[in-house]
């Protein structure tokens, strides 16, 4: 009795258990208000509940409902769902890359801060609205331009911080200054011959040194400047400058009358004051040079001399006959009539002049001519006018330095010293100076550097500066444009001015609104033998202004014969190669046949020019001009039955000139052209003719259907193409 008890109060401890765990788990559900999985008895309490033997029948069905409602979701009444956040990821902002930039950076400078090629950096600025045209790679870019590219490529940019630069010492070479009066010592005077082409100048030197200089020259002119001592027979010594009379060298003039002491300006008494002879006397007067007068060709027929001297008053050349200070002498430099005459006035003035220099000291000379010698490598000719220049010497000129080792004559003789005054060529340079640079002597080759080192760095500076304005200056234009441009979208809604913003920035446009026109253009490449060649030639294609028509590209000069480089550089571009005095091996004319590069030699400067001209003629569109052949009027108008096609023929007479029917044909009514082309037939009665002649009556028919009326006016014409001839001028 008592057992069943216990066992009775057994189950309902257990069956109470079991009820409080499922009203706990509903709790928990509400609470959290989602659909959860009851939480029941453990699986193991319930299997030993159902098998035990003693357990009630009720106790069972019980344990059975909390095996069922353990495998399924208990329902709870839907009320508004809350679903809990996920945590989503956060994302890392990218930090974009910091470019450390400073003021006045050059395109090639950014690229290489940033890591880009340099085309990447125009494509930055095209983008941002510059004008990229103007721009090189050493070009110097604007605060505005540097954040503007900067920041188109993706990245933040920060100025260095200001560092504080040392400022270059100038280590300049320069003249000494005025020489004590103690050391100086009388000098031979240094004469420069000017004049017009072709006015016996150089004649006129062969006299004076006995050589045939003149018979030498290509095309009988002068085209170098050259400079020579003459010993004339009285003992007395002077150095003589021949400069070019032709046009294409007012430079090498201009260099002659900056180192002369006296300039002997040649005329031809047949001629009288020429072109050139203004350009001269103009020279002499900015260099502020004493003139003598030398009348040449007094011996022919034709010769005036008194109106040479008339015609130079206007000039401000009064000769001692008028009352002036110029001395005239008479001569005839071909027969040698009077020369002495001439070197005596020379001599007289250089007296007068009371010349003298200081031959003590660092030299100070003048480069008169340079020229790459095969043998010596680059040769200067050179005036000294101050110190004795001696082998071993560290010279300076311009960017260039030499330690001298030859110094040669102009008959080739090798010197030991060079006094003030006397012409020389110097052997030793290490790079080719320009022609008229000053030559100054320093104490040692590390000096020379420094001085080079200095002239370079102001150059920089200079091109710096250039660079600059250029850029200041485009930038105005641009802002100027864009406000003219701006003024063109008042009125315009957002969307119109939407597309014509895209329209101006990436020039979106029908077909019909385009209107692209390809310039012809021609690229050369000069060399000459020495570089007052190269300074004359360049001198005239800077006078070009043709580039309308056809552009001219300059894309590399030098001095020197022609290499395979240059012909390599011409591939490149699409260039011809126009030589002035040079050669050019069999084995380099070999590679430039094969390269389809035209070389082209010349030891005549205008021969060399009308070749150039005739080869941009040649670039230019030929023109196609009309003839009209003959005129024809209509009659009246029939017409004809071919086959199953009827044709309509129009009655004319021919009222001048011929009809031929190769020929084109246009019909005009009332001065207004109403059809050009072909005939389909030309007739003279019933046959078939090819020509028709004035008075003569025919029947035609065109080619297509057009209304032909009687009184219209039948015109007969040939086209033929004419070549252009280039615009540009040079001047002779």
């Amino acid at each position: 009795m008592a057992r069943n008890i216990l066992q009775r109060v057994e189950q309902v401890v257990q069956i109470h258990h079991v009820c409080r765990q499922l009203n706990l788990s509903c709790l928990r559900s509400l609470s959290t208000r989602q659909w959860r999985p009851a939480q029941f008895p453990s699986p193991s309490f319930l299997s030993a509940v159902r098998h035990c033997p003693h357990a009630s029948p009720f106790l069972k069905m019980t344990a059975q409902q909390c095996r069922f409602l353990s495998a399924k979701k208990i329902l709870i009444p839907k009320q508004k769902e809350y679903k809990k956040e996920k945590s989503m990821p956060v994302k890392v902002k990218e930090q974009k890359k910091v470019v450390e930039v400073r003021h006045n950076m050059t395109i090639r400078e950014l690229a290489k801060a940033i890591g880009r090629e340099i085309d990447d950096i125009y494509e930055t600025l095209i983008y941002s609205n510059y004008n990229v045209d103007h721009l090189k790679p050493s070009s110097v870019l604007t605060d505005e331009m540097l954040k503007a590219s900067v920041k188109k490529a993706g990245m933040k940019f920060r100025f260095a911080e200001k560092k504080i630069e040392k400022v270059m010492e100038n280590k300049d070479a320069v003249k000494r200054g005025p020489a004590d009066p103690s050391l100086l010592v009388p000098r031979h005077p240094v004469v420069t011959i000017m004049g017009h082409v072709d006015h016996g100048k150089t004649t006129l030197l062969d006299q004076l040194r006995k050589s045939q200089i003149a018979a030498m020259e290509a095309g009988g002119i002068t085209q170098h400047i050259g400079a020579f001592s003459v010993r004339l027979a009285s003992g007395d010594k002077i150095t003589f400058l021949d400069t070019p009379g032709h046009a294409a060298f007012s430079t090498m003039r201009e260099r002659g009358a900056n180192v002369t002491d006296i300039v002997v300006l040649v005329v031809a008494a047949e001629d009288g004051v020429m072109k050139q002879t203004i350009e001269s006397i103009q020279h002499t007067r900015n260099a502020k040079v004493p003139v003598v007068l030398a009348i040449n060709k007094c011996d022919k027929p034709e010769a005036n001399p008194e109106r040479v001297k008339t015609e130079l008053l206007s000039h401000n050349i009064v000769c001692e006959e008028f009352g002036g200070d110029v001395q005239a002498v008479h001569i005839s430099a071909l027969k040698g009539e009077n020369v002495e005459a001439l070197t005596e006035a020379v001599v007289t003035l250089a007296e007068i002049l009371s010349l003298k220099a200081d031959p003590t000291g660092l030299v100070e000379g003048t480069v008169i001519e340079c020229r790459i010698d095969k043998g010596k490598g680059p040769v200067t000719t050179a005036i000294v006018q101050r110190g004795t220049l001696k082998k071993g010497a560290v010279l300076v000129a311009g960017k260039a330095l030499a330690k001298v080792r030859l110094l040669l004559d102009e008959n080739n003789t090798m010197l030991n010293e060079v006094l003030p005054s006397m012409p020389v060529e110097i052997v030793g340079w290490k790079e080719l100076p320009s022609a008229g640079d000053e030559i100054l002597e320093v104490e040692s080759e590390q000096r020379a550097k420094e001085v080079i080192e200095w002239r370079k760095y102001v150059e920089q500076q200079e091109k710096v500066e250039e660079d600059m304005e250029v850029i200041e200056g485009k930038q105005k234009e641009q802002r100027a444009a864009h406000s003219k441009h701006m003024e063109a979208y008042i009125g315009m809604n957002w969307r119109q001015r939407l597309r014509a913003t895209v329209r101006a920035r990436y020039g979106v446009q029908r077909p019909s609104e385009k209107t692209t026109l390809d310039k012809e253009r021609l690229s050369v490449i000069i060399k000459g033998d020495v570089d007052g060649s190269v300074e004359a030639i360049l001198d005239v294609l800077d006078t070009y202004d043709a580039d309308d028509t056809c552009e001219l590209d300059l894309v590399h000069f030098g001095v020197g014969d022609i290499s395979e480089s240059d012909v390599a550089l011409a591939k490149t571009f699409n260039a011809s190669i126009y030589g002035f005095n040079v050669n050019a091996s069999k084995s380099i004319q070999d590679i430039a046949t094969k390269s389809e590069v035209p070389i082209k030699l010349h030891k005549v400067i205008y021969q060399l020019f009308d070749d150039l001209k005739e080869e941009l003629s040649g670039r230019i569109p030929e023109l196609t001009e009309e003839t009209v052949k003959g005129t024809a009027s209509v009659l009246a108008l029939f017409d004809v039955t071919e086959g199953k096609k009827t044709l309509q023929v129009a009655g004319c007479r021919v009222q001048k000139g011929f009809l031929d029917k190769k020929m084109k044909f246009r019909l005009i009514r009332n001065n207004n052209v109403l059809w050009e082309g072909s005939l389909t037939s030309l007739k003279h009665h019933k046959n078939d003719v090819p020509t028709v002649k004035t008075g003569v009556e025919c029947g035609l028919s065109l080619d297509e259907d057009v209304e032909i009326q009687a009184g219209d006016e039948i015109i007969c014409f040939e086209e033929t193409t004419v070549p252009q001839k280039i615009s540009w001028d040079p001047g002779f």
